[in-house]
């Protein structure tokens, strides 16, 4: 038998400790980091999808880039948000994706989404604290403080 497998990781980039690390406080604080690191020429051109990562405390471990789409829409495949949330020892995430046409309001699909994402997660302990939907202008809808998480 063959015992030679391959080793699968995952990768923090940055050497700031944690103590240092943003802490999120509410739908703006998220908005306002997500937005500072969203790529300026990409935010109006094609959707993408990012989990913020969160410690117990809310203190930001990372963000990592799910999918990137065209114009309409991003294909995210749960199964890999997943994986990068379990590998990281996450407990609670915040989504996020963009509106390049600048609306602000969440699609059907963006809807099941959420709760597909909410469910999985209350599974395996691990929190959706909220699902923000970002334009180009920097305005922010908040699906938490909407009531529809």
């Amino acid at each position: 038998m063959n015992t030679k497998v391959n080793e699968i990781s995952i990768k923090y980039q940055g050497n700031f400790k944690m103590k240092d690390a943003p802490k999120i406080s509410s739908s703006l604080s998220a908005s306002e980091l997500l937005f500072s690191r969203w790529d300026k020429d990409r935010i109006g051109l094609q959707e993408c999808f990012k989990v913020l990562l969160l410690n117990n405390s809310n203190k930001v471990k990372g963000v990592f880039e799910v999918s990137n789409g065209g114009i309409t829409g991003t294909l995210v495949d749960v199964r890999i948000l997943f994986a990068v949330i379990l590998k990281s020892l996450t407990t609670s995430v915040i989504l996020v994706h963009n509106h390049p046409s600048g609306n602000l309001k969440p699609s059907e699909a963006d809807k099941c989404l959420t709760q597909k994402i909410k469910n999985a997660g209350s599974l395996l302990d691990i929190k959706l604290l909220d699902h923000l939907i970002l334009t180009p202008a920097g305005d922010y809808f908040s699906f938490a403080d909407e009531g529809i998480l």
